[in-house]
């Protein structure tokens, strides 16, 4: 057994003293709130203002619309089941209300083949009583879903056009009645525009190309005092911009100018997303910037309008260019509203809470919140590794520093089964218990290579991952508990990476691998941000 896995004291053979000397232990009573216990460094501040980003979460190249005094959010989610949407009174606080779709029924979704695939770069948008999202996938095609009502339930996903290689899709609707989409090729360029069916279930001609650009991609379209307007982020993730293009016709030619970039700021790649107004007339701008650990966080700029061009953000180093603030009042708003983050705890006494998201496609009758109240069943499917087991449940990363912990129950579990919490970016970390013959085992590993483990003699198990998006090197750690209060390092400090299009989160999950056999049973899934 190696130096790392000795200092967890649960089997025998441990020394005491090797206990007192390497003993790390935070004590922690797991009924405290999750909420935020120090200064504020992001989002609503409390004062009339917020701190960008603001909201500090992996919800990349975001999109979003006013309906009367709420505004609806979508995100891309790439390999994770649901696209979930989002309801703000002020563009600053934000909770998850939807789900859009929980499976693609596509080749190789149900065998975790799809890694960086699925929705890419969404579209929100109301037309004749509706809400519609549309997307594409990278090797599918175009889809589009549908519904009354934002908070649901959505329509079936409706294919498009099966197609490969497009992205970032946007509909629009003209005042004649017209349908158009407009959308970019992977690689990112260049925007090209079709004719769409007024339903918006189908394209009626191959689409004109009407820019190409510097990885000019995102395309979002609009209409104002009789303009056409396409927002498009180009030049790249990390170090790109935000250009608006204007034109009498759809089709061109267009006007461009940059109104978005990093300038004299820390804030890399300010661009892709969303132009809103307010019911009080304001108007304002969210977009992503992309950080690692924490993937792509949305930030929200002011903007206004000069000369018939949007002005975004704030000209610090004077060249006519728009940057990112920092801080700044938040939007007006004639309901009173406080800070509010998406939910990340879940005592799995209802329904699976919307915050949750599968990774590629579930298996529905393996998993459950309803045989045993207040618990999460997992049923350990057969797998090779964490990469590949199905049914494994993830949900974003919240903030700078926080930590995850959860109860598991480990009466249930079969030979060969491994069961626990994980850190899933460009690598898969995890903790967790594994059963053999001679009884538990409590493991770390690393993309599938065990590190640690340790003899564990206790039916339950706390597990829990600590983070720190901040700190310069291994922020991320794993302990275990044995009654809920003093907690233990196990496993060597790590770092998470931005992997797949996605920023790191934390996960449960449940696989055998011998054979499809053994339940695990998590209960009173607790986030605490610090």
């Amino acid at each position: 057994m190696n130096a790392v896995g000795n200092v967890f004291p649960f089997g025998k053979k441990i020394r005491f003293g090797q206990f007192v000397q390497t003993l790390l232990f935070i004590a922690i009573i797991l009924s405290v709130p999750s909420c935020k216990t120090g200064p504020v460094t992001w989002g609503d501040t409390g004062d009339g203002y917020y701190l960008n980003p603001v909201l500090l979460a992996d919800y990349s190249d975001p999109d979003a619309i006013r309906f009367g005094d709420r505004y609806y959010m979508v995100a891309s989610d790439f390999h994770f089941m649901g696209m979930q949407v989002l309801e703000s009174a002020d563009l600053v606080n934000w909770h998850i209300i939807a789900q859009i779709y929980d499976r693609l029924d596509l080749p190789g979704w149900d065998a975790n083949q799809h890694y960086a695939g699925g929705s890419w770069a969404p579209s929100i948008r109301w037309h004749d009583g509706r809400f519609y999202v549309y997307f594409c996938t990278p090797e599918e095609g175009l889809f589009m879903s549908s519904a009354p009502d934002p908070s649901g339930p959505w329509d079936a996903l409706h294919c498009v056009k099966a197609v490969a290689r497009w992205e970032d899709p946007c509909p629009f609707w003209d005042e004649d009645g017209k349908a158009y989409l407009g959308h970019s090729l992977k690689g990112a360029g260049p925007i090209i525009i079709h004719r769409m069916s007024e339903d918006g279930r189908e394209l009626l001609d191959e689409g004109v190309t009407v820019y190409q650009g510097p990885t000019a991609e995102g395309t979002k379209i609009h209409k104002w005092n009789g303009l056409y307007y396409l927002s498009i982020p180009e030049g790249g993730v990390r170090s790109g911009w935000q250009t608006v293009l204007r034109a009498d016709n759809i089709y061109g030619p267009y006007e461009r100018k940059i109104v978005l970039e990093t300038g004299s700021t820390t804030v890399n790649g300010p661009h892709q997303g969303a132009i809103v107004d307010t019911p009080e007339g304001e108007w304002w701008f969210l977009h992503f910037q992309q950080l690692d650990a924490l993937g792509r966080v949305v930030h929200l700029q002011p903007m206004h309008w000069e000369d018939g061009w949007p002005v975004i953000g704030e000209d610090y180093d004077g060249n006519g260019v728009g940057e990112p603030v920092a801080r700044w009042k938040k939007p007006a708003s004639a309901r009173a509203t406080r800070r509010e983050l998406p939910a990340s705890s879940d005592d799995f006494k209802g329904l699976l809470g919307l915050q949750w998201q599968f990774n590629h496609n579930p298996v529905d009758d393996a998993w459950s919140v309803s045989r045993r109240k207040g618990y999460l069943a997992l049923d350990a499917l057969a797998a090779p590794s964490l990469r590949e087991a199905r049914n494994t449940l993830t949900q974003k990363l919240m903030g700078y520093r926080g930590t995850y912990t959860v109860l598991l129950d480990l009466t249930d579990l079969a030979d060969g089964q491994k069961a626990g919490m994980a850190c899933m970016g460009k690598e898969f970390f995890c903790i967790g218990v594994r059963q053999t013959p001679d009884g538990k085992e409590l493991f770390f590993e690393k993309d599938g290579e065990v590190l640690a483990t340790q003899a564990l003699e206790s039916s339950i198990v706390w597990l829990r991952l600590s983070f720190d998006a901040e700190a310069q090197e291994e922020g991320f750690r794993f302990s275990c508990s044995l009654d809920g209060k003093l907690y233990e390092a196990f496993g060597e400090p790590f770092a998470a990476h931005f992997g797949y299009w996605k920023g790191a989160r934390v996960a449960l999950y449940s696989y055998n691998t011998d054979s499809p056999a053994g339940t695990a049973w998590f209960q009173d899934f607790k986030f605490l941000s610090e």
